[in-house]
């Protein structure tokens, strides 16, 4: 299965350790780890995805596959800008955001405007018609992150996150 993991490249100490942590956990799940493939939070979770054996997968915003952080195995150029933001999440089962900027939100909202769940580590908050959106299933670990992405979520329905534990 494959996972984004979306988040800034310009990241904290803190989500930078999360999402190495997230990388270890998926790749022990046997996920295959899709992101920017770029710095911060990419190169994070690619780095702890690889350290235990993990696939890699950068989807990559220019036309050099050397701008890849060394933690990706299989980089992908676009040559499409921020546009690529739509690829990277298409490419997945399940999103987990970490933190991030306005990058990470339209991925985001790419993510759910096509009904691929959005698993929320300390990132943005939504509101719609001036209140509370709650379409980003909100968890406070990486644990939990991996354990809602891996087994469960099912789906979305009408841009709304419908998740189901399978165990």
């Amino acid at each position: 299965m494959n996972v984004a993991v979306i988040g800034d490249s310009d990241c904290s100490e803190q989500e930078a350790r999360l999402a190495e942590t997230v990388g270890e956990l998926l790749a022990r799940r046997g996920a295959v780890v899709v992101c920017g493939g770029l710095g911060g939070v990419m190169e994070a979770v690619c780095r702890g995805a690889r350290s235990h054996g993990g696939l890699t997968v950068g989807i990559l915003p220019g036309d050099n596959p050397e701008a890849a952080n060394r933690w990706v195995n299989v980089p992908i150029v676009t040559g499409m800008g921020e546009a690529r933001n739509a690829l990277v999440v298409k490419s997945a089962r399940a999103v987990i955001a970490i933190g991030g900027g306005y990058g990470t939100l339209s991925e985001i909202a790419h993510a759910l405007k096509n009904r691929i769940p959005v698993i929320g580590v300390n990132t943005w908050s939504l509101s719609r018609h001036g209140g509370s959106d709650d379409s980003i299933i909100r968890v406070d670990s990486a644990g939990e992150a991996v354990e809602q992405a891996m087994n469960g979520v099912t789906g979305c329905r009408d841009g709304v996150t419908d998740i189901s534990l399978l165990k």
